[in-house]
């Protein structure tokens, strides 16, 4: 990714934020058809079929996607492709009828969303992701809800990856620009020490300048280790940080790769990216 501004040596390498168990060796379960990144892939939905409630209809078709420690894997494509809709299948907010969650070798597939918190994933909503009426202070506090241990060094780090919540940390978060908002509610998360980061459109309705930035702490924070799972609406921005990339087109995987073979693939630039 020559002349990426996104790449460079920035980042904290401190990987005692995450929660450091080993990747594990993932294998499809019975019935889910062959693993897609199945060797590796520290966290992976496969091929899921599934939608909302028991008689919904199925959004998601064989939709595949995960990512590997250390990375930064995307999911885009047009609207309602089922974007968010796989990042919930993943989270356990809806029905996966067929396929599989797997995370660090176990399957999950049947576990709450509050339960897949505990196994060790974040998740940052688009909306409604703070606590607007408490400090910022207290947001990462909440955040450390399931912790029994002494989280504070944890809050030193998520200061460190972002100094701007440092400084307002007794300021109420609902006072806080966008951007800012964004780093609350991501800060929160980490502070459940992750296995995994999964953002929804961390992005939306942020200026340019605002989302140059958060793709900055976004970098940053992969780079202590935590792997991270996004769904972007800016597509084009994000394959350019992107390990790794899925297009989906009404619920189905249209296009995998690298961020920059999907960058540089002209049908999806073409009919993704603007030409």
């Amino acid at each position: 990714m020559s002349g990426n501004p996104y790449q460079n040596d920035r980042g904290n390498k401190d990987r005692s934020i995450t929660n450091p168990h080993g990747a594990g060796t993932l294998r499809p379960s019975p019935g889910t058809g062959e693993g897609v990144h199945s060797d590796n892939a520290f966290l992976i939905g496969d091929t899921m079929t599934g939608g909302y409630g028991s008689g919904g209809p199925d959004i998601l078709h064989e939709c595949t996607i995960a990512v590997n420690p250390g990375e930064i894997a995307v999911i885009v494509g047009p609207n309602g492709a089922g974007k968010s809709t796989a990042m919930k299948a993943v989270f356990g907010m809806l029905n996966v009828r067929k396929g599989s969650v797997r995370l660090d070798g176990k399957d999950i597939t049947d576990l709450s969303p509050q339960d897949r918190v505990a196994a060790g994933m974040g998740f940052v909503p688009q909306t409604s992701n703070i606590f607007t009426s408490m400090t910022v202070e207290e947001n990462l506090e909440m955040g450390a809800f399931i912790r029994t241990d002494d989280f504070r060094q944890t809050m030193e780090q998520v200061y460190e990856l972002f100094p701007i919540l440092r400084e307002k940390r007794k300021q109420a978060a609902g006072e806080l620009s966008g951007g800012q908002r964004q780093q609350v509610a991501v800060g929160r998360a980490l502070m459940t020490q992750p296995k995994v980061l999964m953002l929804d459109e961390p992005t939306a309705g942020v200026s340019p300048i605002v989302m140059d930035e958060l793709f900055d702490r976004i970098i940053e924070v992969s780079r202590t280790g935590i792997p991270i799972l996004m769904v972007e609406q800016n597509a084009r921005q994000a394959l350019e940080i992107a390990d790794r990339g899925y297009v989906l087109v009404q619920g189905r995987n249209a296009y995998t790769g690298t961020g920059k073979e999907l960058l540089e693939d002209p049908e999806v630039r073409k009919s993704f990216l603007g030409g």
